[in-house]
This record gives structure tokens, C-alpha cells and sequence, in this order.
């Protein structure tokens, strides 16, 4: 009886430890960045289609921001999330510095024509915030 359970308690930790090792979600070691300071300034909150602008201070990890952002949006939607700098716009144009979406859903699938859950960023090349 006791070497039965001590080959099952080695059992399940050999189990553990095999699927601890190979559990990964970004295929690499390096830890995500750490999204900087933002400011929601527009977020719908009805409808199909959703806009969720957002305003930073740095281009530095504008990925994180975006990450960041969308693991909030929770509500069946199509989210369209504008990235801009909080100085540099004017009247006629803002300072985008990426856009990205997701879809939360069946009706998220459908308005972004991404797949429910999954997300898709674009920075814009060549921008700054102006100083």
C-alpha cells in the first residue's frame, strides 16, 4: 500500500513538473513589457462596433498599451483601439501612433473580421510624440 502511493504522489509530480516546463504563451523567456502611462480619453460603451481612444506621453511600449487595454474589453463587441499622442494633434488631425482591434464574440468576429478573442496591432511607422 505505501509503495502505491508514493509511486502516485511521484506520478503526479513528474505530471506537474512536465507540464510546467513546456507551458509557454510567447514561445520565448523574455517577460512582457510593462505598458506606460495612458489615458483612456473615449470609450463606447453600445453597439456592434466599439471606438476606444487612447492617449500616451512616449512611444516606448505601445504593444503593452494595447495589450493592456484590450484584456479590458470584456462586452461582446468589435473594438477599433486608436493610439495617439496626448500632444502634437490639431483640430483636423490627431498624432496617431497605432491602431489595433479585437473581437469579443460572434458580434466582435463579425465586425472586426478577426476570429472571438483574437486581436490584431499596428504601430504606425515613423511617428513620435512631439516633446
Amino acid at each position: 500500500m505505501k509503495n502505491r502511493a508514493t509511486a502516485t504522489v511521484l506520478a503526479c509530480l513528474l505530471g506537474a513538473a512536465a507540464l510546467t516546463a513546456c507551458s509557454s504563451d510567447s514561445g520565448d523567456d523574455k517577460p512582457a513589457a510593462e505598458a506606460p502611462a495612458y489615458e483612456i480619453t473615449k470609450q463606447d460603451d453600445s453597439g456592434n462596433q466599439r471606438n476606444v481612444v487612447v492617449e500616451v506621453k512616449t512611444t516606448k511600449n505601445l504593444r503593452a498599451v494595447f495589450d493592456d487595454v484590450a484584456g479590458k474589453l470584456t462586452d461582446e463587441a468589435g473594438y477599433f483601439v486608436q493610439i495617439n499622442c496626448t500632444t502634437g494633434a490639431t483640430s483636423g488631425a490627431d498624432n496617431r501612433l497605432a491602431n489595433g482591434k479585437k473581437a469579443v464574440g460572434n458580434m466582435g468576429a463579425a465586425a472586426t473580421g478577426l476570429d472571438d478573442g483574437k486581436t490584431e496591432y499596428e504601430a504606425n511607422k515613423g511617428t513620435a510624440c512631439p516633446k
